[in-house]
């Protein structure tokens, strides 16, 4: 049984009455992994916006392996110190990570996120020397096209992040660095300049799964026609 466990922010923990990406992941993988699998992780809610908190399981499609490690408003900062526990006691074999927004947008600099990054990969590899992860680029939202430095900060954070998973990326343990989601357009694949919309879920689990296809032959080539409403 492959384990892949979902590690985000608020755009992978989705809000009530959305899909989210982790949604249409599962959806393609039904359709192009030939072995079992399931998403695991110590969370299942998603954010309620009106509660301010993360206590709705109001998915727009419930039957799917809803299990997360996602936080409204949590970075790279916050899920360092929770990922190893989450590893060991879910036995995760693969994360797929989309963090790095919140921690430049309030918390930290590029440089500083990049070693919150070293610090959660260290952790994830103490909890299972053989995870492997996929990491998602930060993707530029509507701040980043009216704040320079803010835009300056996402520009030097993905290049360090590169830096990191060429140095950190070993056989034992691979680190894959994802493709910005293809086509990524912020009127089109967000529903306010940042979260994604059917579109953006769709876009994320792409990136997500044509980087696994194409770097470990994991699944197959990202389809939308796999993915229906």
């Amino acid at each position: 049984m492959l384990r892949l466990m979902p590690v985000g922010d608020s755009m992978t923990i989705g809000s009530t009455g959305e899909h989210t990406w982790r949604y249409r992941m599962w959806q393609h993988l039904c359709a192009t992994y030939g072995d079992p699998f399931t998403l695991v992780g110590p969370r299942e809610t998603l954010y309620d916006q009106h509660a301010g908190a993360p206590v709705s399981y109001a998915y727009a499609e419930p039957d799917f392996p809803r299990a997360h490690l996602a936080g409204w408003g949590e970075g790279w900062l916050h899920m360092a110190p929770l990922v190893g526990d989450a590893v060991r006691r879910h036995r995760a074999d693969v994360l797929l990570v989309s963090l790095g927004l919140i921690d430049l947008g309030f918390y930290t600099n590029a440089e500083q996120t990049a070693e919150n990054v070293r610090l959660f990969v260290a952790e994830a590899r103490a909890a299972n020397a053989r995870v492997r992860m996929v990491l998602l680029p930060v993707i530029p939202n509507v701040r980043a096209l009216n704040d320079e430095p803010f835009a300056a900060q996402v520009a030097s954070f993905n290049e360090l992040l590169a830096k990191t998973v060429a140095d950190l990326d070993e056989p034992r343990s691979p680190l894959l660095l994802a493709s910005t989601p293809d086509g990524w357009d912020i009127d089109g694949d967000t529903y306010d300049g940042t979260h994604p919309n059917a579109s953006g879920e769709r876009r994320i689990a792409g990136a997500f799964a044509d980087a696994m296809h194409q770097a470990w032959g994991l699944g197959g080539a990202y389809e939308e026609e796999y993915e229906g409403a």
